[in-house]
């Protein structure tokens, strides 16, 4: 229905648009009935709806209606799955529709920067490409059922101490390259209908007041159409806020926000214009979400947990599996030990804790997929919700392993070790599990480890088991994704979205986490991830897109279509993967780009390209990829641009970031000189880089070498000397050519050299 927004905001009191920009409740968006303005609900996700209907929090402490719990976040990147990830977008529509709400809290894009983050499994991946690309497919599954998303947290929301006054402290190169790029994706390919600033500050200013961030970025360079909606509680001063481009402060403020700007507009602080263009985008949003409701709405509970099942057997990665452990055969006696077993950890603790339709319970589903002839049984093994060893449930859980033909170990992080609102302080499982796991390991030599955690995990008993298999925290039926993966059901396709580090002092940021006091440096700057383990040569305990499968696959055949071109023109790669196995199976087919000489820090290569292939035995498929400027360049904050620089680049075909398996080179030619400034203090080599000028300042080096050697002799004769002269030379300002040219070279020439330089 087409409606004439500007006509209604000029109907409006100052009043009721000031009203408009702060919720009603906890929950729903101010209405204005005398001119037909609908209250609108919005609440949590991104895995499941997380509606309250009776007392309402932002902590998942009150109940909600029952609804799909999907796998949270960790898991859903790593099923590397566009389509995936877009099919749970439409069910948690469904779901919105069903239960009248208009906008669905998520996803959350924010990168993992430290596996210590207590919300890293609501977030993707230390990835940006990544991230980006499983957001972008999220926002549109949702919206394509006319229901909005809310991109969060926008923006360096990296970790929860002190989460309400940090301040993120960020050069713009590593701003614009990691932390934005999530972002910027699902903004400019999906049009969220709302992004969600964070609590922190950015540089010195609160996420929900940074005009750079909310306009300048935001609105401006990538074209936001939706509105801007606080983090609850994030609003610090409110017509600073508005000011810079944040529309709606959520929850309801009691009227103080409101009339603080009702006031800051009468004193001229504000402009009514500014206010009604922040009225202008929330009443496009309402009205969108009005058009597309649908009355009556519902959905099949039943069919959206067998997706959850299946979309849960995808996230899942098999990290390891020696002599082929896995899949299990049936008639085999079994040993499930661990409370996970029986209580599974499927979902996160905090604002996105979902109240699922169902549960499925991994040791029940073990034992129906185990066969008639086997023999399953169940020990405790451990208590969840304690560190301490329990030394008769360990002698019960061993002689179950004795007695089996193979002990499955249900382990992982309870509750209590990872939530919104704390950061993790270790990498390390309670100690009980971690030493139950090497127990059991001494007297059962077939050792299956099945992981519950939404974020990495040291572990030092790695080595004394055949088989991990991590399953994240897979949502509702995560119990049957499991036995479907342990029995060969489904042949495992999931690839780590994050590096797990041996250690944590390993990671790139553990020196400056969480920061002292309320500011934090992220002073490992782009060395993020993969990009810090690769370029620094560190060796992960598992690597980046790292995941075993029951079958196996060869690369061949890499074609790129052209081998120069210029950063104005697209390229495409092509590779051909072939199933080599006797199962089916699905790989993920990794295409990174490294930069063979930059004068600039980049990391070793850096994720471009993916694609997740379905493959019968014996079936090839050819992938095409296309790489386009953003694939080669760097952000040049000189330049307040993306830029390539000239030069060859590899193209790298790998299964994981550390497995490197198929490579090839191209050129790619920048149409951009980047012009520095000349004075008398710039370096000689920085100008030999510059096409134009390097003519110029060759003449002058050769003239000057000339004199040198008249000075000093014949420097070619004289062992190392020339060699050494050269580097010298290279990193030589201007001005030394005045000082050392003994008076041939002038003061006045170089001011001369500096102008017509300037000039080209």
């Amino acid at each position: 229905m087409k409606r004439d927004i500007q006509a209604l905001i000029s109907e409006m009191t100052l009043e009721e648009k000031a009203g408009m920009c702060s919720g009603l409740d906890f929950w729903h968006l101010k209405g204005v009935e005398r001119l037909g303005i609908p209250s609108i609900m919005v609440t949590d996700g991104p895995h499941g709806l997380r509606k309250q209907t009776g007392d309402s929090d932002h902590l998942g402490i009150a109940d909600s209606v029952p609804a799909t719990c999907f796998p949270s976040a960790a898991g859903m990147a790593s099923s590397w799955n566009r389509d995936l990830i877009g099919k749970v977008g439409v069910a948690l529509g469904e779901e919105c529709q069903a239960e009248d709400i208009a906008v669905l809290l998520g996803p959350g894009a924010n990168i993992k920067r430290s596996p210590l983050c207590g919300r890293n499994f609501e977030y993707f991946s230390e990835d940006p490409y990544l991230s980006s690309e499983m957001a972008t497919s999220h926002i549109k599954g949702v919206q394509s059922q006319g229901v909005g998303t809310s991109l969060k947290h926008f923006a360096v929301n990296n970790q929860e101490h002190r989460r309400l006054d940090i301040d993120a402290i960020v050069d713009e190169r590593t701003l614009r390259e990691i932390y934005l790029a999530s972002f910027e994706g699902p903004v400019k390919n999906a049009q969220p209908w709302t992004v969600m600033s964070a609590y922190n500050k950015v540089n010195g200013t609160y996420a929900s007041e940074n005009k750079f961030l909310l306009t300048d970025i935001l609105k401006e360079e990538w074209g936001h159409e939706g509105f801007t909606v606080t983090d609850w509680g994030a609003s610090n001063v409110r017509v600073d806020g508005l000011s810079a481009g944040q529309e709606l402060e959520m929850p309801a403020n009691g009227g103080m926000g409101d009339r603080k700007i009702v006031e800051a507009v009468r004193n001229g602080q504000l402009s009514e214009e500014m206010l009604n263009r922040a009225v202008e985008r929330i009443l496009r949003i309402i009205f969108m979400s009005m058009d597309h409701k649908k009355p009556n709405a519902t959905y099949d509970m039943d069919e959206h947990h067998l997706l959850a099942r299946s979309v849960a057997c995808e996230t899942m990665v098999l990290l390891k599996n020696e002599e082929n452990l896995l899949p299990l055969s049936k008639g085999k006696k079994i040993a499930v030990i661990g409370e996970f077993a029986q209580k599974p950890r499927y979902q996160g603790g905090g604002s996105s804790h979902i109240n699922p339709t169902k549960i499925e319970v991994p040791f029940e589903e073990i034992r129906k997929l185990a066969g008639d002839t086997a023999s399953v049984v169940y020990v405790q093994g451990y208590h969840i919700d304690k560190d301490d060893l329990d030394a008769a449930l360990v002698g019960e859980a061993k002689q179950a392993a004795c007695d089996a033909d193979v002990a499955i170990i249900f382990a992982g992080l309870p509750d209590r070790y990872e939530s919104e609102g704390y950061d993790r302080k270790h990498l390390r499982m309670p100690e009980n599990q971690s030493q139950f796991i090497k127990e059991i390991a001494d007297v059962q030599s077939n050792v299956v480890v099945v992981l519950m955690n939404g974020s990495p995990i040291e572990m030092p008993w790695v080595g004394q088991v055949k088989s991990i298999l991590e399953a994240y925290l897979g949502g509702q039926a995560t119990g049957g994704a499991i036995a479907d993966l342990l029995f060969g059901v489904v042949n495992p396709s999931g690839k780590l979205a994050e590096t797990f580090p041996m250690k944590l002092s390993d990671n790139p940021s553990f020196l400056f986490f969480p920061g002292e006091g309320n500011r934090v440096e992220y002073r490992e700057g782009i060395f993020v991830g993969y990009r810090y383990y690769d370029t620094k040569e560190v060796k992960p305990l598992f690597p980046f897109g790292h995941g075993l499968s029951y079958t196996t696959f060869e690369y061949s055949n890499i074609v790129i279509d052209r081998k120069a071109i210029k950063d104005t023109e697209s390229v495409n790669v092509q590779v051909t993967v072939r199933n080599t196995g006797s199962r089916s199976g699905k790989e993920i087919v990794q295409l990174y780009v490294r930069d063979e000489e930059s004068t600039v820090m980049r990391p070793a290569k850096e994720l471009k390209g993916f694609n997740k292939v379905d493959l019968q035995p014996g079936e090839e498929k050819t992938i095409t990829f296309t790489l386009d400027k953003r694939s080669f360049a760097y952000y040049n904050v000189a330049l307040q641009d993306w830029h390539v620089e000239s030069g060859e680049f590899e193209i790298l075909i790998g299964r994981s970031s550390e497995d490197i398996v198929l490579r090839d080179t191209m050129h790619v030619e920048s149409t951009v000189t980047v012009k520095i400034k000349v004075d008398r203090n710039t370096v000689v080599t920085d100008l030999l880089n510059d096409p134009q000028r390097a003519p110029i300042v060759q003449g002058l080096i050769q003239q000057f070498q000339e004199g040198m050697s008249a000075t000093l002799g014949d420097l070619q004769s004289m062992e190392g000397m020339s060699e050494m002269f050269s580097e010298m030379l290279k990193y030589m300002p201007l001005r030394s050519m005045v000082t050392f040219s003994q008076g041939a070279f002038t003061d006045e020439m170089l001011d001369g050299l500096v102008y017509q330089l300037n000039q080209l």
